[in-house]
């Protein structure tokens, strides 16, 4: 009964992910006023959700996860990595082998088995250490597999950049995610404020840096985001996307520099797009 009943929720949840990735692809064909309202639409409002995330960061996660580097050795923090991204991996092979990338699924589920058995349930990451590499799949990346486009920029309250696409997605991301496995809510709640701050310390050298470099940050990691996502989908293989008629000329005059983006996801902050460039 039970397993019905989370088949169900997510059935439910793929017709609401395909009802509102519609609306948002709609939303995108709609706003062709120009280059970077094409591709956000909401920017206003972005901006401000934007300037709400940093006010949090800078009261309360970045203190935090800069005390929690300061007390917890690098050792505990990679395996706390290594614990969730176990979890990760779960779901990445699901979404390959979706996305008919079954050599590659299920090399993903080589990595659990391999880290769950002999790695102490993911603590230790020995995949890596066989020359097993992750993929990082998620049910976004899977929509875009099929064709779904990304729709408009968002930026989520606390969660950060996104697109409709892959907000749509989240909630079926979510059941994948280790609070999901687990009963009781305090025990829920323990897990994903750890999984926040782990995660926000990895980033403290990375954010650093972007603070550094950009005169405009919220339009740095929109471009960021944007250009990272449609490279996950395609696999690095991005098809080229001829700039409209009346993009051409700004798109020429706003080129960035680019940056190195290493493999572990979420380390750094990959190359800008071009604001005139339209995500897929």
């Amino acid at each position: 009964m039970k397993t019905s009943s989370r088949r169900s929720r997510v059935v439910s949840l793929v017709l609401v992910t395909a009802a509102i990735v519609g609306v948002g692809c709609t939303t995108i064909r709609e706003s062709r006023g120009g280059p970077g309202q094409r591709l956000d639409p909401w920017e206003n409002w972005n901006r401000k959700v934007f300037n709400f995330n940093e006010d949090v960061d800078r009261a309360v996660l970045k203190p935090v996860a800069t005390t929690y580097v300061d007390f917890v050795p690098q050792p505990v923090r990679r395996s706390v990595g290594n614990f969730f991204g176990n979890f990760a991996d779960v779901w990445s092979a699901i979404n390959n082998i979706l996305q008919g990338k079954i050599q590659l699924g299920l090399e993903d589920a080589t990595r659990v088995g391999a880290n769950t058995l002999f790695g102490l349930f993911g603590i230790l990451d020995v995949a890596s250490e066989m020359g097993l590499d992750h993929h990082n799949e998620d049910f976004g990346q899977t929509l875009g597999r099929y064709g779904v486009g990304a729709g408009a920029y968002v930026v989520l309250p606390i969660l950060g950049p996104s697109t409709v696409r892959d907000t749509a997605a989240l909630p079926i991301d979510r059941l994948a995610s280790p609070p999901a496995f687990f009963n009781g809510t305090g025990t829920q709640i323990d897990l994903t404020l750890l999984q926040i701050v782990n995660t926000r310390a990895g980033l403290l050298g990375a954010t650093r840096v972007i603070d550094e470099i950009s005169l405009d940050k919220y339009t740095f990691v929109r471009d960021a985001y944007l250009q990272r996502r449609r490279s996950l989908v395609f696999d690095g293989d991005v098809p080229d996307a001829p700039a409209a008629p009346d993009e051409s000329a700004s798109a020429a005059a706003t080129g960035a520099q680019n940056l190195a983006t290493p493999a572990a996801p979420a380390a750094s902050a990959p190359a800008p797009a071009r604001s005139g460039s339209a995500p897929s």
